[in-house]
């Protein structure tokens, strides 16, 4: 059950000094409810260690949490998720994993999309539907059209992704997303309560 429109991601380099577990309890505070920990450059251990300590400083707000393609980190911290590249097959996970664990994956076109739904994904990320620097390496913008072409063709749920902001919020629903994810536009800005209630309001005017 997919209940959340706003998907934060993390990136602790992005804090600007801040304790990334700091950051995510504030965001949390403001209204998010779903997280993915996308620490790429830590060791299992370390990862695994992260996550343990993000669960107990956020355990009152219940988030859900979801370990960017680690799958011994996902069971050993028992959270709720977890999301993979689109090289790693849903099945081959999704056997090792406890019912109700959700898998999510990254998308960056139709075929992409499409084969994520064929294999049982939860929910995807498309983009970069804007410039970031962060998606970079995925090529250009997919853009709005692309967005839409991807909403229309899988019925499971879309968060658009990639140099999403509170303003663009609205014309990336308008296109067919379920909700929009987002790092720098809110780990970067300066008061990350602000940052995630202007999220949560674009959702929540664009929605009701």
């Amino acid at each position: 059950m997919i209940d959340f429109r706003f998907y934060l991601i993390s990136d602790r380099n992005l804090c600007r000094g801040r304790p990334l577990t700091s950051v995510l309890k504030q965001a949390c505070q403001a209204g998010v409810r779903a997280i993915q920990i996308r620490e790429k450059d830590l060791t299992s251990d370390d990862l695994l260690n992260l996550t343990k300590t993000i669960k107990i400083e956020l355990a009152e707000y219940k988030p859900l949490i979801m370990i960017n393609s680690s799958i011994n980190v996902t069971l050993d911290s028992g959270v709720g998720g977890i999301h993979l590249p689109e090289n790693i097959k849903i099945q081959m996970v999704r056997k090792d994993l406890p019912k109700g664990v959700l898998i999510a994956r990254s998308t960056h076109s139709r075929a992409g999309a499409e084969a994520a739904e064929a294999e049982g994904a939860d929910f995807i990320t498309y983009g970069p539907i804007y410039y970031t620097p962060s998606k970079a390496q995925y090529g250009p913008p997919k853009g709005l059209r692309e967005l839409s072409k991807i909403a229309k063709s899988v019925k499971i749920p879309i968060f658009a992704l990639g140099g999403i902001t509170p303003d663009r919020t609205r014309e990336c629903l308008d296109a067919g997303a379920y909700g929009v994810a987002a790092i720098s536009a809110v780990l970067e800005q300066p008061d990350i309560s602000v940052a995630v209630t202007n999220f949560v309001n674009a959702l929540h005017k664009n929605i009701s």
